[in-house]
Formats: structure tokens, C-alpha cells, sequence
């Protein structure tokens, strides 16, 4: 008997990347609520028209009677948000659009619901060597981060008033093949042996693969030891942006030409333009302790990081270099 999945976000970097990975599960039927057309539909993949995130979905679970949800869907993080009021419009999509679907999967008898979170309901920033864990207090920052924190808190409440189970993933920073915003930024930089400030820098950083992230996802569809968890998933090894920098040059076959700016200098002048938030990425630490996705799941991240990055380079010499 093959198990019924519904997956969202399927036309996003990770729920695309989910999506092919539940199509080649000869024991998955996936199921694709879509906003608009995909390019491509695996075979055998079942789709349906939907008009918005927060559109009602009862009748189209009742009658898929998906046994999982993969809620992969959200509206994102954003640099430069031109909402009139952004938190209100994260909670609309975040919050009110996943407990809805959480609520429309209960009905429906769905037995449980996986939720694609963020690492920023843990916050922003971490002390080097003082990484967040999967229990820590949560201390979102931003409307983002609070809109994430919120549909968690909701569902768990749903998940113990329903009985429908809850498993929780909070991703730090996802990179792969097809990866768009600062991290292309960063290889075009490369790419073009552009001379880069950034050859002094000792932060500690965990970013997470799209295979990782994925693989995790699927490990937690059905794993009996995922219910009613969150979880913290990165690649295993924390990188500093020097060190991030110089291995993604090796894997586009470039030098790094990475200048040696201390990195309070950099700080300083990011602050002075406004660029604050900017600095802290590029120089300031976050850092996730996976020991209880390993632990509790037997979970180890199947991509190593310079296999991730040469996958990733390749993607954007053959398709996004401009």
C-alpha cells in the first residue's frame, strides 16, 4: 500500500527539490496543491489549482486523504520587504495559511504534518563555539522569524488537541544546485575574480545542502522517533565565510582573491552605509547542534559540503551563469 504525501511549495528551491525526491519513492503517491502551472510534473504526481496559501483546502484533502503533509510553502524572508505592515502579511501566509492546511489535514485524517520552519525562530546570531539546539528558548528577531515561531507554537497546540503528529525543521541557510540571492551573488563574484574583503574573517557559520535538507525531510515523513519534534539540520560542518569563500572558488575552478579587511573594519563600514544586518551574515556567527537529529533519528547528512558546492557550481555554469 503506497503512502499518500501532499506536498506544498512544490514550485520553491526546497519543495521543488522535495518533490522529485517523493517521485522517485515507488512507495510515495504525492499529491501537489498549485498556485500555478509546474514546467514539469513528475509521472504520476496528482496536482489541484489553488488560488492562495489561505484558501480553505478541506474539500480538496477530503477527498486525497493525504496520510502526511509536507508544508514546504511560506511566505519568505525577504531583504527589501515592501509590505505596508510585513509582519501582518508574514502571519497571514505563515500562520493563518499553515494552521489552516494543519487544520483542513486533521480533518481529512492525515496522521501527521511536517513543517519546513527556519533557524530564525531560534534568532539571529550566535557566540563562536555556542551553537543554538533544538530546545533552546526560542528568540525570533525578525517578522519573519516571529510569523515561523507562531505557526509552530499553533501547531503543536493543533497536534495535542487533534492527536495529528507535528514534526518541526528549522534549516539554517540552504544552498544547492539553482540557488538564487546572496549565495549567487557570491559565486558571480567569484566566477569573475572579483577581489573580495572578506580573506580575514573567523566567524562559524552551519549552512545546510538542498540533498541534506531533503533527505532529512523524507527521514522524517515517516520515521516513528520524528513525531512531535523540532529539529535542527545543517551539513555537520561549520565553515567561516574566508573559509566558505575560498572552497566554493575551488569548486568553480577560480582563485579566491580574497583581500585580508579585519573584520571590524568591514562592520564598521557596513553600519556606516546602512548595511548592518548585511555585516552580520557575512561576519557574525551562527552555528546549529544537530546531535539530536542524529541521535534521536540515526541521521547523518548523506552530501559532504565540497560535494554540495561542486554540485552547485556546476548548476551555475551550465544554467545561471550571465
Amino acid at each position: 500500500m503506497r503512502m499518500r504525501v501532499l506536498l506544498t511549495g512544490a514550485s520553491g528551491f526546497v519543495g521543488a527539490a522535495v518533490l522529485q525526491a517523493l517521485s522517485r519513492n515507488a512507495n510515495v503517491e504525492t499529491v501537489v496543491p498549485l498556485r500555478s502551472p509546474l514546467r514539469h510534473v513528475p509521472a504520476g504526481v496528482i496536482t489541484y489549482p489553488i488560488g492562495d496559501l489561505t484558501d480553505d483546502q478541506t474539500a480538496e484533502l477530503q477527498a486525497h486523504k493525504p496520510e502526511v503533509v509536507v508544508h514546504c510553502a511560506s511566505r519568505v524572508h525577504v531583504m527589501s520587504d515592501t509590505a505596508v505592515d510585513p509582519l501582518a502579511e508574514f502571519r497571514r501566509i505563515n500562520v493563518n495559511g499553515t494552521l489552516a492546511l494543519a487544520r483542513a489535514a486533521s480533518a481529512a485524517g492525515a496522521r501527521r504534518f511536517v513543517f519546513v520552519s527556519s533557524i530564525k525562530v531560534n534568532g539571529e546570531q550566535t557566540e563562536p563555539g555556542k551553537a543554538y539546539t533544538a530546545d533552546d528558548l526560542p528568540r525570533p528577531v525578525d517578522p519573519y522569524g516571529v510569523s515561523k515561531h507562531e505557526a509552530e507554537q499553533g501547531l503543536l497546540a493543533l497536534g495535542a488537541q487533534t492527536g495529528m503528529q507535528i514534526v518541526i525543521i528549522r534549516p539554517v541557510l540552504v544552498y544547492g544546485p539553482g540557488v538564487k540571492a546572496n549565495f549567487l551573488s557570491m559565486m558571480r563574484w567569484l566566477d569573475r575574480s572579483v577581489p573580495l574583503p572578506f580573506g580575514a574573517i573567523h566567524n562559524r557559520r552551519s549552512l545546510v545542502a538542498l540533498g541534506n535538507l531533503v533527505d532529512l525531510v523524507l527521514t522524517c515523513i515517516d520515521h516513528p522517533a520524528a513525531a512531535d519534534q523540532v529539529f535542527l539540520v545543517s551539513d555537520g560542518e561549520d565553515l567561516s565565510t574566508t573559509q566558505l569563500l575560498g572552497r566554493m572558488a575551488q569548486a568553480l575552478g577560480k582563485p579566491a582573491r580574497l583581500l585580508p579587511v579585519p573584520a571590524w573594519v568591514l562592520s564598521s563600514a557596513a553600519k556606516a552605509l546602512g548595511k548592518a544586518a548585511l555585516s552580520q551574515r557575512l561576519c557574525g556567527s551562527l552555528q546549529v547542534d544537530i546531535r539530536k537529529t542524529r541521535e534521536l533519528l540515526g541521521w547523518q547528512p548523506p552530501v559532504s559540503v565540497d560535494a554540495a558546492l561542486l554540485a552547485t557550481a556546476r548548476h551555475y555554469q551550465e544554467n545561471d551563469k550571465k
